[in-house]
């Protein structure tokens, strides 16, 4: 079995001391400034100079800000994860520019994610204990997994959620990580809510709704919340109530999806799904909530690095192909399909059909042929009402059973 070189990041939870919580909060907060200080600047130069400045540029800058007096604070904390930060805001314009992400937006104390990363330099890793810059004790880290034998972090990110819950994830690389087996399997998968996936093979598998299965706790608490004086510290006592309940409706979700994820991986060669546009489907204010909480970017997300890790073959299919109104026997194509009709009978050849098996089924041809031929699948509509497209829709239409185009 081929062995890959993958960086792999191992979170753990930790407990600081109160002098390490009052140091990685100070840490938190430069980190924020010195961010939010360096896209200003940028945002200026281009909105009145239509000048860009650089990573080098805005790491010059850093220096002259901690001479001056009102900004002495940055020089009382490790020096790199205020690099860290300009880098990551470097990687966000990259981003932007090349048309991946949307413009940089400022961080905010209460909304963005709390964190500062540190490198190499930055810390001590010995005997399994770690120490990060400007303390002289190690993290208390409960180990919940071993790290992989030998593995030496390369980087450090410690965190804090909205629960108050310290995190470190730990940067190595991981040797353990092989290609599987290969095997003669591949599945269709067809993404919904009332069943969280269906595969080609006839099986179907529930949406858990853990939120749904929350509501009523959660509810109760954001009442609770409500009730509170602004800016009291009953307040923030029961925001952090509300926010330990949306994280263990986040753990348990993320659990339930990494063991699904890693069964369809091990146990197929070939994995095919639809290429779904989530941030669209999501201003539907009906189903938003539900969306949400089957979580199926996250769904494909693991998918892809797990496929990419074990060696497995991901084959995402064209949002605008008709998987639920084709026919998977005769190729025949519904004018329209309601959401609400989850069964139909097709007028060609009398199959009645289960509309998310029978999708699963035409998203694995399609992604038999795009594997096959190496070709997008987007197909166009014949005035025979079959799917039609290139060579990839000649051998989806093999595979289903249909005359090709």
């Amino acid at each position: 079995m081929e062995t890959l070189r993958v960086k792999r990041a191992f979170k753990y939870r930790f407990y600081p001391t109160a002098e390490q919580a009052v140091e990685l909060l100070r840490t938190f907060g430069c980190v924020r400034k010195v961010y939010n200080m360096a896209l200003h600047v940028r945002s200026l130069a281009w909105t009145e100079e239509g000048r860009r400045i650089s990573y080098a540029a805005t790491s010059s800058m850093l220096t002259e800000w901690k001479k001056e007096e009102d900004l002495a604070f940055l020089a009382e904390v490790s020096s790199v994860p205020l690099q860290q930060s300009l880098r990551h805001l470097q990687a966000a314009f990259t981003n932007f520019f090349t048309k991946r992400a949307q413009y940089p937006r400022f961080k905010s104390r209460k909304k963005s994610r709390a964190a500062a990363e540190y490198t190499r330099s930055a810390f001590k890793w010995r005997d399994g204990h770690l120490t990060l810059a400007k303390m002289d004790t190690p993290l208390d880290i409960r180990w919940s997994r071993r790290l992989p034998d030998g593995a030496e972090p390369s980087t450090v990110t410690v965190s804090r959620d909205s629960a108050g819950r310290w995190f470190v994830s730990i940067l190595v690389e991981d040797a353990g990580v092989r290609a599987l087996p290969a095997k003669n399997s591949a599945v269709g998968i067809d993404v919904g809510i009332n069943s969280l996936i269906a595969l080609s093979t006839g099986e179907k598998v529930a949406n858990p709704t853990f939120h749904k299965r929350d509501m009523a706790r959660l509810a109760a608490a954001q009442r609770e919340l409500a009730r509170k004086e602004k800016g009291s510290k009953n307040q923030a006592k029961a925001r952090e109530k509300v926010a330990k309940i949306h994280a263990r409706i986040a753990d348990r979700r993320r659990d339930y999806l990494h063991k699904l994820t890693t069964r369809l991986v091990r146990e197929n060669q070939l994995v095919v799904i639809e290429d779904l546009p989530v941030h669209g489907l999501m201003r539907n204010r009906t189903l938003a909530r539900a969306i949400a909480d089957a979580s199926w970017a996250e769904l494909r997300s693991m998918l892809d690095y797990k496929c990419a890790w074990y060696g497995r073959e991901l084959v995402v299919i064209d949002r605008f192909f008709p998987s639920s109104k084709t026919c998977a026997l005769c190729g025949l194509i519904l004018e329209v399909l309601p959401l609400g009709v989850r069964d139909w009978t097709c007028e060609g050849c009398g199959t009645r059909h289960d509309r998310d098996h029978n999708a699963a089924e035409n998203i694995l041809a399609a992604g038999l042929a795009v594997s096959a031929c190496g070709a997008g699948v987007r197909p166009q509509r014949s005035s025979s009402g079959r799917a039609v497209g290139d060579e990839a829709g000649k051998t989806m239409a093999q595979a289903v059973g249909a005359p090709a185009p």
